[in-house]
């Protein structure tokens, strides 16, 4: 991971049908907790199912995502699939939870996307940029 660390990021994704189960969100849950997204980024977060987003929202994990800044998304496809809201702009940088990066996957060719879990797509969102999540979830389990 040294390698990508400190890669500034414009979008963090927690979405579509790989990437934001119930469990998914749960991770990204732990990591955000009295936390808040970055200035200047994106956390869009569009659970896989309606009723994993109804689990999650009866958990309480929907209200800790918001209050940390996250942008609530419908289920199903949208920005991974390169449609609907959360598609990159020109030379943007995004962390995604989901399962494909290739080339004009999620916008312009010039965008580019890394692909990786919920806990490292929800650390990236608060720091701003690419970063080993195991610091903040120390910290929120001290």
């Amino acid at each position: 991971m040294s390698e990508y660390n400190n890669v500034a990021i414009d979008q963090a994704y927690i979405g579509v049908c790989t990437g934001a189960k119930l469990a998914d969100l749960r991770m990204a849950a732990e990591v955000l907790a009295g936390q808040q997204v970055a200035s200047g980024t994106r956390l869009l977060v569009a659970p896989a199912s309606r009723q994993d987003m109804m689990q999650a929202n009866s958990e309480g994990i929907l209200g800790k995502l918001m209050d940390a800044g996250a942008i609530m998304m419908p289920t199903g496809c949208g920005a991974c699939a390169g449609f609907g809201g959360g598609v990159l702009a020109e030379d943007e940088v995004c962390i995604s939870a989901t399962s494909r990066n290739f080339q004009g996957r999620m916008g312009p060719g010039s965008s580019k996307v890394y692909l990786g879990s919920p806990y490292s797509v929800a650390a990236a969102a608060v720091a701003g940029r690419i970063t080993d999540p195991r610091e903040m979830l120390a910290e929120n389990a001290a």
